[in-house]
């Protein structure tokens, strides 16, 4: 009896890895099934990208998703396998990422001569913004959101730091935020160029320019919500008229690090329903380095930038006033 119970701990450990792999294996069937069905439905391509806290391990740590490498990598191989007169369809939920991963995912989208379309169930923020724009149309549902593109240069805006080195005497401005300046105001420019390469042929060549200055410039902050009323405003081609087939296939992507939900509510047409939404995906992905942020270029951290001033051996110009000689 006493080894049986010096054995409880262990078995009771792999009683649990056993049924939330069997678990995770039923979740993920379902879902094949549904994407299955969706895309022979529709007669497309479904791909979706979908982050969010996910636990990581047995201890269930969080670990933030965003655009990285690795969905550059899938999304290219499946751009790849997909037809060229099949239709690409893009179920996009994301708060961003990394510029070169987004860039890449955005320019395959684009250069796929079936259409393109990009559904936003609830949101595409930043890097998801960029590659919503390589669609031939983006698609909102009620009240979801996309947002700005401009750049983040160490967790700060490229266009605030641009500004501010604009703005103080030379004299008081240390090295630091110079060169920071100097790569925000070249990011803010490739992005520019880049959304108006994703925005030709989908719109005029005016509203292209319009709408990647807008998007890009730093006139709002970085979380800022653009819905469908202001996207339409800008130029961007947005339609409401979201697929309810779309909405149900998010559905099985629901955030797993909570083990409690915080919003309950109950279907009167379907009690079963609900319970199948207690179901959880498990995702992969990596935890990002400290001072890394959404649509971040470089790993600088922000809080180096306080006591790092030095005397200047040289009073030198930086390049944004070296045009007013």
């Amino acid at each position: 009896m006493e080894a049986f119970f010096g054995a409880l701990p262990i078995l009771l450990i792999l009683l649990f890895i056993f049924s939330r792999n069997l678990a995770n294996q039923q979740r993920h069937a379902e879902l094949v099934k549904k994407f299955s069905k969706i895309q022979k439905k529709r007669k497309s391509r479904v791909i979706a990208i979908v982050h969010r806290q996910e636990p990581m391990g047995l201890l269930g740590i969080p670990m933030l998703r965003y655009i990285d490498l690795n969905d550059a990598e899938d999304v290219l191989e499946a751009i790849r396998k997909t037809p060229p007169n099949k239709p690409l369809e893009f179920i996009l939920h994301t708060p961003g990422g990394l510029v070169l991963p987004a860039v890449q995912i955005a320019r395959a989208i684009k250069a796929h001569p079936g259409k393109k379309t990009v559904f936003v169930p609830h949101y595409a923020m930043s890097g998801g913004t960029l590659i919503a724009l390589a669609a031939d149309e983006v698609v909102l549902s009620d009240h979801a959101v996309l947002g700005p593109i401009d750049p983040q240069i160490g967790g700060l805006p490229a266009a605030s730091v641009v500004r501010v080195a604009g703005e103080k005497p030379i004299q008081n401005t240390d090295d630091y935020t110079l060169v920071l300046a100097d790569v925000g105001a070249m990011a803010i420019t490739q992005l520019q160029k880049i959304a108006r390469e994703l925005l030709t042929g989908t719109v005029s060549e005016n509203a292209a320019i319009s709408i990647s200055e807008q998007l890009s410039s730093g006139r709002w902050t970085h979380d800022y919500p653009i819905a469908y009323g202001e996207a339409k405003e800008l130029g961007l081609n947005v339609s409401r008229e979201m697929p309810k087939d779309i909405m149900e296939l998010m559905s099985l992507f629901p955030d797993s690090l909570r083990r409690t939900k915080s919003v309950r509510y109950l279907e009167e047409e379907s009690v079963e329903h609900h319970a199948a939404a207690d179901h959880r995906v498990t995702l992969t992905g990596y935890q990002p380095q400290p001072g890394s942020r959404s649509f971040s270029y470089g790993p600088w951290n922000p809080k180096e930038l306080k006591g790092r001033a030095k005397p200047h051996e040289e009073k030198r110009k930086p390049f944004w006033r070296r045009s007013e000689d």
